[in-house]
């Protein structure tokens, strides 16, 4: 009888050890199997073409393949919500871009939480904008170009990939700061913002640096400033618009991040950190993000949290004191 019940006590003790080890042995297994990374945009993008060199990189150094997938639409909700709704087993993951920050800011209804429902794993790169004007304006840098603007109240105009999106809201920003009154002009993606200021139909942009060279390289668009505190390594003869005094400080940078879905193991976590920070240090990584005009910029699951809450305040008051609406 004593040898029964001490036979089940074994039995029982054994059931509980592998209880409470099994998750901690599948944690150190991961990854077993494929990891898909959804980007809530189309693809060819920047946020896309970061979110694949990730992809490369983790395949290389957690020794599993590592697919893409676009689901994009309504402002980058849509690929977010299915990654803030998902296992948080750290299969499905997400790269989003600055509409993180946004996104809270100008819709009343959204389907998740990015700060409940998701956890930071590293911001990738911030990306500057350059601030460009067509070939026909007459100024040569952000002095000139705010004398031009005052010399002409309401006549100019400046283009952005959408209404409420960063670079409507760098425009917006530059606006106040400078004391102007530019008009905004929303275009359905950055190739025919930028291509209806090189035809000299719309005064001037913000726009990322990639989509801008091949119209400064051309002569069609003149660059006037940057929007990063600093200059920036693609074009370092371009000063940061922080450089003219009167608007120093201003500081308005696009990002694209990694996250997983909140509640992910923080061993999983911290894993998946460590190989994105490893993953952009490799010298080919950085070139080419580098020729893109992206600045990388990874840092801890704690770090990014808090850079994301800071542009998320820094956006929110942007729309309120432009009163930037959307249609919802």
């Amino acid at each position: 009888m004593r040898a029964s019940v001490r036979l089940l006590q074994s039995l029982a003790a054994a059931a509980i050890a592998a209880a409470v080890a099994g998750p901690g042995n599948a944690q150190e297994q991961y990854p077993s199997r494929e990891i898909k990374i959804v980007v809530p945009f189309p693809a060819g993008g920047g946020t896309d073409i970061t979110a694949r060199l990730l992809g490369e990189q983790l395949r290389k150094i957690l020794g599993q393949s590592t697919v893409v997938d676009n689901r994009a639409g309504a402002s980058g909700m849509i690929g977010t919500q299915a990654v803030a709704k998902a296992a948080p087993d750290g299969y499905l993951l997400l790269v989003a871009s600055g509409e993180m920050a946004v996104n809270p800011h100008l819709y009343k209804t959204m389907a998740y939480d990015w700060e409940k429902d998701l956890v930071p794993i590293t911001n990738l790169v911030k990306v500057p904008n350059v601030l460009v004007v067509n070939a026909d304006v007459p100024a040569k840098n952000v002095q000139e170009l705010i004398a031009y603007a005052k010399d002409n109240p309401r006549k100019l105009t400046f283009s952005s990939s959408g209404i409420g999106n960063p670079q409507q809201l760098t425009g917006e920003l530059f606006n106040k700061l400078a004391g102007v009154q530019i008009n905004h002009v929303p275009y359905k993606g950055a190739a025919p913002q930028i291509a209806d200021v090189a035809g000299k139909h719309i005064t001037m942009t913000f726009v990322s640096i990639a989509a801008a060279l091949p119209f400064i390289d051309s002569g069609k668009v003149r660059p006037v400033g940057v929007t990063s505190l600093t200059r920036v390594s693609m074009m370092p003869d371009v000063p940061a618009i922080a450089e003219y005094a009167p608007l120093a400080g201003f500081d308005v940078v696009n990002f694209f991040g990694f996250y997983a879905p909140a509640g992910i193991p923080d061993p999983i976590l911290r894993k998946l950190n460590a190989a994105a920070m490893q993953g952009f240090k490799d010298a080919e990584v950085i070139a080419r993000l580098k020729g893109l005009g992206f600045e990388p910029a990874t840092d801890s699951p704690e770090q990014f949290r808090e850079f994301v809450k800071a542009k998320s305040k820094q956006f929110a008051k942007i729309i309120v004191d432009a009163n930037v609406k959307v249609d919802q």
